[in-house]
C-alpha cells in the first residue's frame, strides 16, 4: 500500500486538476424556492381527466417531474401500486424493507438536490419508515413519503394494519397530511413537494386512506401554492450583512464554520470566493463535507469530536467565527461553555429556530446562504476589504504540519502487519475520480475515518447520516445515489455491524442492476461503542464483540454479487482496484483489528481543545490517556499514583494537559503533580508553540510513539 503522504499528495493534485477543469456552475436559485413547478405542473397532459384518487396520486408525481420512487407494496397501498403500473414516466425500485426504501429515497435526494419519494403501505409498512424519516429530518433532506392508510370509516378503531403514522412521525417531519377527500389530493401533493424542498429542506408525509384512493375525481393539478403561514426568508437583512462584514474587516483571526447548508443552498462558489478574498480558513462538518473542495489550501477539514487538532485549535483561537449553514452540534462544539471563548459569532441560517439555540450570535442573519454570501462579497468589494493578519494563516499552516491525522511511525499495531484503516480509506480516495464518484458511509469508526481521510472536491458526493447517526443508512443510500447517477462510481464505506442492519438490500441492487460497491472495514465488533468502552468504561466490552458471522464473501455470492476478503496490507490496493473495476455490485471485506481507534478525539463533555490521541511530530509523541477533570476522583488518584519525577513531556502537558508519550518508559510527572517543575498558564500556549522548535526534542523516526 502506498505511503499516506504519497496518497494525499497525489489525491490533492488530481483533485485540484479536476477542479480547475470544471466550469463554475452559473449562480442560480432552485426553482422550488420561488414556488415554480418542478415538472409539467398544470401543463400535464392528464389535466382535466376523470380518474381514481390513486391514479391522481401518480399523475401528481408525474406533474412534479418525479421519475423514480422507492417503496414496498401492501394491502392499503395496493390501489396506488395498481395505478403506478401504468406510468410510463416513473420507475419504481422495490426495496426489501421499508426502512431501506426511505434511505434509498434519502440517498437519491442528497445526491441530486431533488425530493426523494417513497411509497409504502399502512401499519408496519408505515412504522418501518420512521427511522428513515427521522434521519432525513435531522440532516435537512427533502423527502415526500406516501403511506397507505385504512379507510376513513375505520380510522381509530384499531383496524387491521392501522397505525397513526401522522401522530407517530409528528416530531420528525417538516409537515404531514392525512387526506380527507379527493378534493384536496392534488393541492396537498403540490404543497408537500413545495414544503419539502424550500426553506430548510425536510421530509413531508402524506397519509392516504384506501377509500380516498378508490374514489373518482377530476384531475386538476395546481401551479400556485397558497401557504400564508409558510414564508421562508431567503433574502438576508442588508443591515445585518453589513454588520457581519464590519466584524470580518476588523477580525485578525477569522474562521468559517461550514455546515450542510452550503450544499443545500448550492453556495460553494460564493463560499470559496469569500475564503479567497479575505483569506479565511474553513472548518467543515460531516454534513458540509464536499461543500469546500478538499484541495483548497484554506480547507482545514473536519472539526469537533474527531476533527483535526489543528481545526479545533483554530476554532478555539479564532476571534470571529462565521457559521455558514451550520447548527453548532454538540459533536462540533464539545463543552459549549468553553467553545470558541475568544470569538464573536456571525450565524447565517435559513432556519431562524437554529440561530441562538446553542450559541448566541453577535450578528444573526436569517436567509439563504448563497444569497447572503453573495451580499457579503458585494459589500466587502465596495469597502475595499482585505485580510488583516498573515500570522493567522502562518500559525494554522504550522499546526497542520505539526499535528497531522496520521503518521506512519505512530500508527496503532503497525509492527504487527495489520491493515491500517486510515491507509485503506486514503487508498480508496486515491483511486476514485472525484468528479465521477459518490461515497456514502454507514455510521461508526469507518465513518469518521472516511471524514478524515477521503478527499471530496464537489458537493453531493459524500453522503452520511450526521444528526441521527443511523446505522443501516449508508448502503441503501448508496443504491439511491447510484440510481440517480448511473454514470457515477458509488461506494459505500461500511462497518460489519452497520452493514448488517440493511444487508437485505443486496437483493435490490442485484435485481435492479445497480453496480454499487461496498467496502467493509471489518473489525468484528461494534467499533465506536467498543472504543468508548475501551477508553471510558475500563474495557468492559458489554455486547460489542461480534462473532465472525456471516462470511461476507459467501453472503455476496448468495445475492449474486462479486466479493473478496483481504487480510494483509499488501493486498489492499489491488483489491480496491478490482472492486472499482467490477461491472456489477461488489463487496470488499477488509479485515482490521478491533483495537484500532479513531483519533484524534475529544472526550464526551470535554472542551474542544482538550484533545486525546493527537499526533505531535515535533516530539514524535501521541497523547494516549483520557484527561480527567481537575479535582475529580480520577485526577486525584492519578496524581497520587504517578512517580515524582520531571519529564521531557512536561511542557506538552503544560500546554495541553493529559499524558504525552515520547517512549514507553517516559512516565514523568504531569502538570500539577508532585515533581513537575513547569509553571505555565494555558493562555501562554501560543508563545510556547512559536518557540517550540527550539526547545522541544527533535522528532525521531526511530522512537515514534504508540496510541
Amino acid at each position: 500500500m502506498s505511503d499516506i503522504n504519497d496518497i494525499n499528495a497525489s489525491a490533492a493534485a488530481a483533485s485540484a486538476e479536476t477542479a480547475s477543469e470544471q466550469k463554475a456552475a452559473p449562480a442560480r436559485r432552485n426553482a422550488a424556492t420561488q414556488g415554480a413547478p418542478r415538472g409539467a405542473g398544470s401543463h400535464t397532459a392528464k389535466q382535466g381527466r376523470v380518474m381514481l384518487g390513486a391514479e391522481a396520486v401518480i399523475a401528481s408525481l408525474e406533474a412534479e417531474g418525479v421519475t423514480t420512487v422507492f417503496g414496498y407494496p401492501g394491502g392499503q397501498a395496493i390501489k396506488l401500486y395498481d395505478a403506478l403500473y401504468d406510468s410510463d414516466q416513473i420507475t419504481h425500485v422495490l426495496a426489501r424493507h421499508e426502512q431501506g426504501a426511505v434511505h434509498m429515497a434519502d440517498g437519491y435526494a442528497r445526491a441530486t438536490g431533488r425530493a426523494g419519494v417513497a411509497i409504502v403501505t399502512s401499519g408496519p409498512g408505515a412504522t418501518n419508515t420512521v427511522t428513515g424519516i427521522a434521519t432525513a429530518y435531522m440532516d435537512s433532506v427533502p423527502l415526500v413519503v406516501i403511506t397507505g392508510q385504512v379507510g376513513r370509516g375505520v380510522i381509530g378503531t384499531d383496524s387491521f394494519q392501522e397505525s397513526d403514522i401522522v401522530g407517530i412521525t409528528m416530531p420528525v417531519v417538516k409537515h404531514s397530511y392525512l387526506l380527507q377527500s379527493t378534493e384536496e389530493l392534488t393541492r396537498t401533493i403540490r404543497e408537500a413537494f413545495h414544503i419539502a424542498v424550500t426553506g430548510r429542506p425536510g421530509p413531508v408525509l402524506i397519509d392516504i386512506p384506501s377509500d380516498v384512493a378508490g374514489e373518482t375525481m377530476v384531475f386538476q393539478y395546481p401551479d400556485a401554492v397558497n401557504l400564508p403561514s409558510y414564508k421562508p426568508t431567503y433574502r438576508g437583512n442588508a443591515k445585518q450583512i453589513r454588520a457581519a462584514c464590519r466584524l470580518l474587516e476588523e477580525a485578525v483571526q477569522p474562521l468559517l464554520y461550514v455546515g450542510g447548508g452550503v450544499i443545500a443552498s448550492e453556495a460553494t462558489g460564493e463560499l470559496v470566493a469569500l475564503m479567497d478574498k479575505m483569506q479565511i480558513p474553513a472548518v467543515v462538518t460531516l454534513m458540509g463535507k464536499g461543500g469546500v473542495p478538499a484541495s483548497h489550501p484554506l480547507n482545514l477539514g473536519p472539526v469537533g469530536m474527531h476533527g483535526a487538532k489543528y481545526s479545533n485549535m483554530a476554532m478555539t483561537e479564532a476571534d470571529l467565527i462565521i457559521a455558514a449553514g451550520a447548527r453548532f452540534s454538540d459533536r462540533v462544539t464539545g463543552r459549549v461553555t468553553e467553545f470558541a471563548p475568544n470569538a464573536k459569532i456571525v450565524h447565517i441560517d435559513i432556519d431562524p429556530a437554529e440561530i441562538g439555540k446553542i450559541r448566541d450570535a453577535d450578528v444573526p442573519i436569517v436567509g439563504d446562504l448563497k444569497g447572503v454570501l453573495a451580499g457579503m462579497l458585494e459589500t466587502l468589494e465596495k469597502d475595499g476589504a482585505a485580510p488583516r493578519d498573515e500570522q493567522w494563516i502562518a500559525d494554522i499552516s504550522a499546526w497542520r504540519a505539526r499535528y497531522p491525522f496520521y503518521h506512519p511511525n505512530m500508527a496503532e499495531n503497525e509492527e504487527s502487519d495489520e491493515i491500517v484503516p486510515e491507509l485503506v480509506i486514503a487508498e480508496l480516495g486515491r483511486q476514485l475520480d472525484p468528479a465521477a464518484s459518490i461515497v456514502t458511509t454507514e455510521v461508526g469508526q469507518h465513518q469518521m475515518w472516511a471524514h478524515q481521510f477521503l478527499p471530496r472536491e464537489f458537493p453531493r458526493t459524500f453522503l452520511s447520516s450526521g444528526g441521527l447517526g443511523t446505522m443501516g443508512f449508508g448502503f441503501p443510500a448508496a443504491i439511491g445515489a447510484a440510481v440517480a447517477n448511473p454514470d457515477a462510481t458509488v461506494v459505500c464505506i461500511a462497518g460489519d455491524g452497520s452493514f448488517q442492519m440493511n444487508s437485505q438490500e443486496m437483493a435490490t441492487a442485484a435485481i435492479n442492476g445497480v453496480p454499487v460497491k461496498v467496502m467493509i472495514l471489518d473489525n468484528r465488533c461494534l467499533g465506536m461503542v467498543h472504543q468508548w468502552q475501551k477508553l471510558f468504561y475500563d474495557k468492559r466490552y458489554s455486547q460489542t464483540l461480534l462473532e465472525p458471522v456471516p462470511d461476507f464473501v459467501k453472503l455476496a455470492e448468495a445475492y449474486g454479487w462479486e466479493g473478496e476478503r483481504v487480510e494483509t496490507p499488501g493486498e489492499v490496493a489491488a483489491a480496491i482496484g478490482r472492486m472499482l473495476a467490477a461491472e456489477g455490485p461488489y463487496l470488499l471485506d477488509v479485515a482490521i483489528s478491533p483495537e484500532q481507534n479513531v483519533y484524534p478525539m475529544v472526550a464526551p463533555g470535554a472542551a474542544l481543545d482538550n484533545v486525546m490521541g493527537a499526533i505531535d511530530v515535533a516530539v514524535g509523541a501521541v497523547r494516549t490517556d483520557v484527561p480527567a477533570a481537575p479535582g475529580s476522583p480520577r485526577a486525584r488518584a492519578a496524581a497520587a499514583a504517578a512517580p515524582a519525577a520531571t519529564s521531557p513531556c512536561a511542557k506538552l502537558d503544560a500546554q495541553f494537559g493529559g499524558r504525552w508519550e515520547i517512549d514507553p518508559e517516559d512516565t514523568g510527572a504531569r502538570l500539577g503533580q508532585d515533581g513537575s517543575t513547569v509553571d505555565v498558564r494555558p493562555e501562554d500556549w501560543k508563545t510556547l508553540f512559536r518557540e517550540a522548535d527550539a526547545e522541544m526534542p527533535a522528532f525521531s523516526e526511530e522512537k515514534g510513539g504508540a496510541r
